[in-house]
């Protein structure tokens, strides 16, 4: 039977959590159009500037329709100018119609004065009206006929403005540019392979900035808070211990393994030129010092431990503190001097 002693040390409460390193705003970019790349224009650890062309596929058809919309667009911005052949027709209509109506009225007075002093006929008179009605007519038709077609010409004007853009919308889908700074991490095309609509194209990210995407259980996440520090070890560097801090924690749990998201950063002055590495990590909770320890193992459905009084062994109830993988506080229910009894080993 194996006793022990519970002894003053330091002790830590941390939360596991396993994840990856991925790159800060890492993203992927997708074809938005079928074709053939024509052009491969990054490949892996290029430097990228917002914007910037990643890959180009063929775009002879949609090229084609940006020329024709073009085209469009120019003859319905010259019907609207000053040199449009159809206004300054209409424009004459006008001006010739408003020279008649000028003429016939004061024909029309004219020969109303004459015929108010016994002079002329009024034959001559309502003949002069009627043409002076029709003339007015005539001018009222040519300006409608004019402002008519100047608003048909504008409508036409911003319904080939319209394809214009749609079409160079479309034309620009065949060129795959960076969303933002960063870096190409990886690329899954090559000059002369077909692509589809949603087809992955390329990974990329900041360059510098890694973030530590862990998943934490259910359980746990209560626990977890912004700024707590992380200790973790990768797979790439085997058992070399990095230091983080917890910045963000999303609400939302993932029902397929019962997790919740934590992000870290790195808090080391060490260079991560790798992403989607494994991590294991655990994240601090709280620390205490010079406190009452037994090993973990001591306890009994955590709340009592068996002690031996003068060659008896009894059980009794103790309050925990922090417990830890192999270590419990103990807050009451033994002292220093106690010996605890430890399970026997099967």
């Amino acid at each position: 039977m194996d006793t022990i002693h519970p002894q003053r040390k330091d002790i830590v409460e941390t939360v596991y959590a396993s994840g990856k390193i991925i790159a800060e705003n890492e993203y992927y970019v997708y074809a938005l159009s079928s074709g053939t790349v024509l052009k491969k224009l990054a490949k892996e650890g290029d430097a990228v500037k917002k914007g910037q062309t990643l890959y180009i596929i063929s775009y002879d058809a949609p090229a084609a329709k940006v020329e024709a919309a073009r085209s469009n667009y120019s003859n319905a911005e010259a019907n609207l100018s000053e040199q449009s052949r159809i206004l300054n027709d209409l424009r004459l209509s006008m001006q010739n119609a408003e020279t008649k109506f000028i003429n016939d009225s004061l024909q029309y007075v004219r020969l109303k004065n004459l015929l108010d002093q016994d002079i002329g006929t009024k034959t001559n008179l309502d003949n002069a009206y009627t043409n002076y009605l029709i003339s007015l007519n005539a001018k009222k038709s040519a300006a409608e006929k004019y402002h008519s077609t100047y608003n048909d010409l504008t409508v036409s004007l911003h319904n080939a403005k319209s394809q214009l853009v749609s079409a160079q919308s479309d034309l620009d889908n065949y060129f795959i540019r960076s969303e933002d700074n960063g870096s190409v991490y990886q690329t899954f095309k090559e000059a002369g392979e077909a692509v589809r609509p949603n087809d992955m194209i390329a990974l990329l990210g900041e360059s510098a900035q890694r973030i530590i995407k862990l998943s934490v259980d259910q359980q746990d996440i209560n626990k977890i808070k912004t700024g707590q520090e992380v200790l973790l070890k990768t797979d790439i560097t085997g058992n070399q211990i990095y230091h983080a801090v917890i910045t963000r924690i999303y609400p939302v749990m993932n029902e397929a393994d019962q997790t919740f998201r934590a992000d870290a950063v790195f808090t080391d002055n060490l260079q991560q030129p790798y992403i989607h590495s494994s991590v294991e990590a655990n994240i601090i909770i709280q620390k205490k010092n010079n406190v009452l320890i037994i090993p973990r193992n001591a306890l009994l459905a955590a709340d009592s431990v068996q002690v031996k009084q003068k060659g008896d062994i009894k059980k009794v109830f103790v309050q925990t503190g922090i417990v830890s993988l192999d270590e419990a506080e103990v807050l009451s229910g033994l002292d220093e001097s106690s010996e605890v009894v430890l399970p026997s080993k099967k």
